[in-house]
Order: structure tokens, then sequence, then C-alpha cells
């Protein structure tokens, strides 16, 4: 890659506006083009943003020459065909979390990356955050003794609209696959697939999960906890606890945060580690060092882990029995 990775966004909903701002501050990248089903929506989100080309369609995004990697920014259902759409035209690929909504097409989008050669990370930001990163070396250090469990919770509650992303079964909502998966993503990153799984949810009127407790249990006898929902407010914090000490993750953890290492009740410490931009930044520098390395994976957010990550969502959500209503 020689100069500034040229990035294209497909999709101009709300979190590609937080993405976009988040390249303000990346490293290496450079904002070029936006690609919409519809030119009007195309043309109105470069002009907010002062983005040089625009498409109405998803194909002519993907088909650009001038773009060298693009951010998938469609609702869960979307996720599958136009990351392959854009891994077929050569274009490295972050999508939004999760990947896609089951594990069968998450296989299937890695499979075609694998198959090309060609660069694909799961938009798992909070996986990049200083304070995470913090935590991690913190663990890594052997601070905490020997790491048991963890405890993570994401939860807000939205307002009533059955029509809208986020309880429209249509469009894979309720809160595992939109929040759940930042805890999950947490407790896997420092524990891997769990050996089991227990839960419970409950199931709203409009056919998806606005609430659940998870128990999942890892190799070596060690266990995580989540809470997660999208009509509950929830305290938003996550717990790793060793054996000699813990760390708290305080409110609102996933997007960077104060963390405290606790050996007992007098013994504490608090670090705020320094955060540029928005926070989205620094999974767009992940993507441009890994390109820079001439890797097609993170090895910070592996494709493998992706794989499981979905795995053990659709355990979850067959516990419960929820399907979504294009699933087969």
């Amino acid at each position: 890659m020689a100069g500034k990775l040229r990035w294209g966004i497909l999709a101009t909903a709300r979190i590609a506006r937080k993405f976009v701002a988040g390249l303000r501050s990346a490293e290496n990248a450079e904002l070029v083009a936006v690609g919409s089903r519809s030119r009007k929506k195309a043309d109105a989100f470069a002009d907010e943003f002062d983005i040089p080309r625009r498409h109405g369609s998803y194909e002519a995004l993907a088909d650009d020459a001038d773009v060298d990697a693009i951010y998938v920014a469609t609702p869960h259902p979307m996720h599958k065909d136009a990351t392959i759409l854009c891994l077929q035209a050569g274009k490295a690929v972050l999508c939004e979390k999760p990947l896609t909504v089951n594990a069968a097409d998450a296989e299937q989008v890695v499979a075609v990356a694998r198959e090309k050669g060609v660069f694909l990370m799961q938009a798992m930001w909070s996986r990049f955050l200083p304070s995470v990163q913090m935590a991690r070396r913190i663990v890594e250090s052997g601070r905490l003794g020997e790491l048991r469990m963890i405890m993570a919770d994401f939860g807000f509650r939205t307002g009533w609209d059955p029509e809208g992303r986020l309880l429209n079964p249509d469009l894979a909502g309720g809160g595992l696959l939109d929040v759940g998966t930042y805890a999950l993503s947490l407790i896997g990153y420092f524990f891997g697939e769990p050996t089991e799984v227990v839960s419970v949810a409950h199931i709203g009127e409009s056919g998806v999960d606005e609430q659940a407790a998870i128990a999942l249990k890892y190799p070596g006898g060690r266990i995580g906890s989540m809470t997660t929902g999208v009509r509950i407010h929830t305290p938003m914090e996550a717990w790793l606890l060793g054996t000699d000490a813990k760390v708290h993750l305080h409110h609102a953890w996933w997007r960077g945060s104060r963390l405290t290492v606790l050996k007992d009740q007098h013994e504490q410490e608090t670090i705020e580690p320094p955060m540029v931009g928005n926070g989205y930044n620094y999974e767009a520098d992940e993507v441009a060092r890994c390109i820079a390395a001439g890797k097609t994976e993170s090895d910070v957010m592996p494709l493998d882990e992706t794989l499981s990550l979905m795995r053990t969502m659709d355990k979850i959500r067959a516990q419960w029995g929820l399907k979504y209503p294009f699933e087969t």
C-alpha cells in the first residue's frame, strides 16, 4: 500500500457517521467515496462530509478503482451480501458487527475472503480502544494472578418502534446481535470459545430479545457472565476477576473509559488511558496496519474468533427459540 488507505463507505446509516468521524483521527486514512442504494442519499452524505466520490449503488462503490477499503454499515441482514460484493471486487472490508446474522452466513463470507486473499475484519471497535488494550496488558502481566471470571454488561432502553432496526425481527433486531455482541466479544477476547452456554431471555411483543442473561463456561473451569438488552437500562460495566486482583472497566466500557485495578479495598489504582478521536479510528488504524503488512486478517480481531462468536450467538438464540423470518 502506497500512501494513505483510501476508504469508501457502504450505506449511510447512523453508525457510518460515527465511523467517518473516527476516520478524521485515523493515522493513515483518506475518505474518498460513499455508496448508497439511492444516489440522492449518497449525494447528501457526501455533501455533509465533503466526500469527493459518490455512488448510487453498492456495486458502483465496489467497482470504484480509487477505493482500497470499504466500511460496510448496512443493517445486520445485509452484511453478508454487501461484504461478499466488496470482497469479490478485491476491496478490503471492515464490516460492522455482527459480521453476519448467523454462523453459516459468516462462514460463507470468510470463505470468500480467504479464497480471494482479501483483507476482512469484523468492526468490533471496542476491542481496539486504549482502555480494553490496557486491561489486556494488565492480565498478560500476571498482575491479577489467574483470570477466572469475567462479567460484562451492555443494555439500554430504546423507544417503542417495532418497525425500527432494534425491535424488528426482519432486521435481526434485539439485544444480543446489537449490543450483547460487545459483551460476548470482550469475554471471548480473554477466554476463547465457550464449552457450555446457559441463557434466558424475554422475547418481546415484536418478536426479538428485549433483555437477556447469559452464563458461559470455558476450558479450565473459567466462567463468563453477561447481561444485555434494548428495553432496559443496565450498568454498562465489566469486571475481570483474577485470583489475586481484579479490573473494573467503568460505565460505558465499550466506548472507552476509566479502569481500576483493585487488589483489595485499600489498594486501588485508577487508570484513564488517553484516547484520540471518538474511538472508531483505532479499528481503521488496525486495517491500515494489516494491509500495509500484507495481512489478510487481524491478529487482534481474527476471523476464526469472529466465527466462534457467531457460533456462540447461534447457540444462545437456539436456546430462546429465536429465529429471524428470513433464516431458512
